[in-house]
């Protein structure tokens, strides 16, 4: 019997009626005769009874002063209660089951807590209770220190949890289940014709996800693709394949017709600010004194450019002010442009292939988009605009590159 790992979100679980469509996921995985290992996460959302950000809330209208071991075993209390809630409509159903804690499922992380890493994971009990023919339900997101106190991921962990648990089981397949029908070509908020993708590889969506796009967590990406796991992104709310995440030579196994495309997909992220920084006379190693006060304050960057005569970089809007003030202490002078956003363009046939850019260039223009500054990789090329013109580039790319075919 091969084994599947299932993942259901918040919203997948935060009424009677998602909780019933679960159950009918869950039923019909069994149908094909899998071991069913089934991660959870938090009900509901923020203001939500469950919700990670509403127990987030009641800390901090009560004193504000947990501790982060202390606050980290709070959070764990909300997959607690979706798991321990879910198992109880499988048994109802006649499905046996049993709740297993991150810990009880062997996770082991560093002592980290908000944002723990995992080291090792140690499955003994779960292949225990899958050989008894139970379907596992594992709390998502969480851990424990070698010292055996309680953790948390970070957000996303319970992603994080499932493509671990998937590579830890040597599992078939791990379906990621959220509130929408696999991965979109963009978000289908800014366009109306966003189409669903039968297929990315692990990179592409791997991309989309640092660039943005909020179907599923890179670092979960980042395990299956290690482990060579497959992924579908699925919704609860339909019996649809999803999209399937896997190597490339994996696609033909994909029952839809393979388009050999160059762009894969368009993602943004608003609320960066881009600082520009002259070399100063006097003044040697200009990069390395700023990059280096960067991140002894804390401050991420992103998107730089290094030139002879000086840097051009992006940080959150939240940042700005901060990263100034760590500047002028340094006695440099530095260009701010708030309210900017970067858009990515992302596909795993834009390597090597001439004109890519030049198309960019082209919608972008077309659409009297100004684009502030750019780099690439492999398979991104990133754009820096004004936000004010971020939802005009995503739907000039998207109608460029005719996603929508």
């Amino acid at each position: 019997m091969g084994i599947l790992v299932q993942k259901f979100g918040g919203t997948s679980l935060s009424t009677p009626e998602a909780r019933q469509l679960v159950l009918g996921h869950v039923k019909r995985e069994l149908e094909q005769n899998v071991q069913l290992v089934v991660v959870v996460s938090a009900m509901g959302r923020k203001g939500e009874p469950y919700a990670t950000d509403t127990l987030l809330d009641w800390a901090a209208s009560n004193g504000d002063s947990l501790p982060k071991r202390e606050r980290d075993l709070l959070l764990c209390c909300g997959e607690i209660i979706s798991a321990a809630t879910l198992c109880s409509l499988m048994e109802k159903e006649g499905i046996p089951a049993t709740v297993l804690t991150g810990a009880q499922a062997g996770f082991i992380t560093d002592d980290q807590y908000g944002n723990a890493r995992i080291l090792d994971i140690k499955p003994d009990r779960i292949v225990e209770e899958l050989n008894q023919g139970r379907v596992v339900i594992v709390t998502g997101f969480q851990g424990q220190t070698a010292n055996g106190d309680m953790t948390t991921l970070g957000r996303g962990g319970s992603d994080t949890s499932a493509t671990a648990l998937g590579a830890a089981l040597h599992a078939d397949m791990v379906d990621i289940y959220t509130d929408v029908n696999g991965i979109l070509t963009a978000d289908p908020r800014i366009v109306e014709n966003a189409k669903p993708l039968s297929h990315v590889s692990y990179t592409e969506i791997c991309n989309m996800a640092h660039q943005g796009a909020k179907v599923i967590h890179p670092r979960a990406v980042e395990i299956a693709m290690q482990a060579n796991i497959p992924v579908r992104v699925r919704s609860t709310f339909s019996d649809g394949e999803g999209t399937l995440v896997t190597n490339p030579e994996g696609f033909k196994d994909v029952e839809a017709d393979i388009v050999d495309r160059f762009v894969t997909g368009i993602a943004y992220v608003g609320n960066v600010t881009q600082i520009t920084v002259e070399l100063k006379p006097g003044l040697e190693h200009l990069q390395l004194h700023v990059f280096k006060s960067m991140a002894e304050h804390g401050i991420s960057v992103d998107f730089i450019n290094v030139t002879p005569s000086g840097a051009v970089y992006t940080v959150s809007d939240h940042d700005g002010s901060k990263a100034v003030d760590v500047l002028n202490n340094l006695g440099l002078e530095a260009k701010i442009l708030a309210g900017c956003a970067k858009v990515s363009v992302i596909g795993g046939g834009i390597n090597g292939v001439p004109g890519i850019m030049a198309t960019i260039v082209e919608a972008l223009a077309e659409s009297d988009v100004q684009i502030l500054q750019s780099a690439d990789s492999n398979t991104t090329i990133w754009v820096l605009v004004k936000k004010d013109d971020m939802v005009q580039a995503v739907r000039a790319l998207h109608n460029k590159f005719e996603l929508h075919q």
